[in-house]
């Protein structure tokens, strides 16, 4: 029972030390991820921008193409 807790811990201290320093990476570089966010051209779509017209007509028919695929 006592190793139980020993890995337990080992692991929760583990988890909250990498949980850390990832949230003051993303926190050191939010303004450089914010921008590529930015840059990417589709990634408007997919966060609730107005897509246009061109992107909805590829993306139809990509979808048209993925259904003929599974219905094969």
């Amino acid at each position: 029972m006592f190793n139980f807790n020993r890995d337990f811990l080992m692991g929760f201290l583990s988890g909250t030390v990498a949980g850390a320093v990832g949230y003051r990476l993303y926190e050191q570089n939010k303004g450089e991820l914010q921008s590529l966010i930015a840059a990417d051209p589709g990634a408007g779509a997919t966060l609730g921008g107005d897509p246009s017209l061109e992107e909805l007509v590829a993306q139809k028919e990509r979808l048209e193409d993925l259904i003929a695929e599974k219905q094969l």
